[in-house]
């Protein structure tokens, strides 16, 4: 085996589309790739010094929006451009914006599913940035990402994750297995 120094390369990593207001109520977005599920209804997000760490200061509420190949570039230049230093950043996105429902914070409406989340906590704030735990307030999914079954349908999602290792975008395939169900076939 090859041996490497110590990396971010834990795999998959989401590509995460955060949504926020500013303090005038203007949408920001920015792409994040650390974060994952904290707990049963909580998320974390790894955030430098951002437009959106700022965003946070004012109001506490946001969403998060999961990057899929159509919403790609556009998921990309959210993350390469500082909404700081230009401010027609949405506006270049083409993204359909509305105010969410149940938090007060914008959601992009080109992407499929969205949580409307809640700051509960922040762990190491510092200038540089924090982890950011949030409580996931509610989930909404566009009707035409739905299974038969009427839940979210990953794989009509089309979704990215990131791949640190390279620094490309790898759009998530098809089931292969059942989760707690496959691994009973060797008991």
């Amino acid at each position: 085996m090859k041996s490497f120094k110590s990396n971010a390369w834990i795999l998959p990593q989401p590509v995460l589309i955060i949504g926020t207001y500013d303090k005038e109520g203007k949408p920001n977005a920015m792409n994040a790739a650390w974060g994952g599920q904290w707990d049963m209804h909580e998320i974390i997000i790894s955030l430098g010094s951002h437009q959106t760490t700022k965003n946070l200061a004012v109001n506490p509420e946001f969403t998060v929006a999961f990057a899929t190949a159509d919403t790609m570039v556009a998921s990309d230049y959210v993350g390469i451009v500082s909404g700081r230093n230009t401010p027609d950043k949405m506006q270049k996105t083409g993204w359909s914006i509305e105010k969410a429902p149940n938090v007060n914070a914008p959601i992009f409406k080109d992407f499929p599913m969205t949580l409307e989340c809640r700051v509960k906590q922040k762990i190491d704030e510092s200038e540089t940035g924090y982890y950011l735990i949030a409580e996931i307030v509610n989930i909404l999914c566009d009707e035409k990402y739905l299974a038969k079954d009427g839940k979210p349908d990953v794989e009509k999602m089309e979704l990215l994750i990131f791949d640190p290792v390279h620094h490309t975008y790898i759009q998530l395939g098809k089931t292969v297995g059942n989760a707690f169900s496959d691994g009973k076939q060797i008991k």
